[in-house]
């Protein structure tokens, strides 16, 4: 695999304010992430929690696949031309433009008969033109080692390579932001380091919601979220000491 550029991008910063996520029942509204405030600005950021702590819906209200019922989210970027702020509510098409989303399953995102015709589908708003779109879906392929399965069917790829042209289609676009829920978390050992190592080294600000321990100590910062609340908020080894001492001992 081609390593990418390790240089930091502009710095950009997630704002969180009051937000709250809600469900309904048949009964009445169920509360999945209770209020919540924080700042994000680090490069690397994990987030860590057991099954239904609320971890995910967390990492999906910063780039809109989940809307705050309260409060707001708001994502600042940082430009040639200054800062812009976008709302996840009122500026919900900028912010999945700048704020990629990898789900857990690549099989989620792979639409497309081949890898090259995925990456290509990330960049028809970017490249209208047709020659130039498959060259730079190649390009994209080429980034990440995979310009020799451009043409194979994307039911015949591994895991590992799945969940890598699912990254590819992402960063295609070139976004400011890429959140990453569980990556590794269907992926052998071999292959989920070699994500965990992709993910490390990317020039984006990167938020990954993960089980995998060693993953989130490699984080600036780590959030613990239990019960729909964040429990711990730090230092990404003192967050994994926590996270075994008291969330799940």
């Amino acid at each position: 695999m081609t390593a990418p550029p390790a240089g930091p991008r502009p710095a950009s910063a997630i704002h969180l304010q009051g937000a709250v996520v809600t469900a309904p029942t048949a009964h009445a509204d169920v509360t999945i992430l209770h209020p919540t405030s924080l700042t994000l600005r680090e490069r690397r950021i994990a987030v860590i929690g057991g099954n239904g702590s609320g971890k995910s819906t967390l990492a999906r209200l910063v780039n809109g696949l989940v809307e705050p019922s309260a409060g707001s989210v708001n994502i600042e970027l940082q430009g040639d031309d200054g800062t812009r702020s976008l709302d996840t509510l009122r500026d919900g098409a900028a912010v999945r433009r700048a704020v990629g989303f990898v789900f857990t399953d690549p099989a989620a995102q792979l639409i497309m008969p081949t890898a090259v015709e995925d990456v290509s589908l990330s960049l028809r708003r970017s490249h209208r033109d047709p020659g130039a779109r498959r060259a730079a879906a190649l390009a994209a392929l080429d980034r990440f080692g995979l310009q020799p399965l451009a043409d194979r069917s994307v039911h015949t790829l591994s895991g590992g390579q799945k969940q890598l042209l699912a990254i590819a289609s992402v960063l295609a676009t070139d976004p400011a932001i890429l959140v990453a829920d569980e990556p590794t978390t269907l992926l052998d050992l071999r292959n989920a380091r070699m994500i965990s190592r992709l993910l490390m080294s990317l020039p984006q600000q990167v938020i990954v919601v993960t089980h995998d321990l060693e993953l989130a100590a490699q984080a600036d910062r780590a959030l613990v979220v239990d019960d729909g609340r964040i429990v711990f908020d730090g230092d990404a080894p003192a967050a994994v000491a926590h996270y075994r001492s008291t969330v799940a001992p």
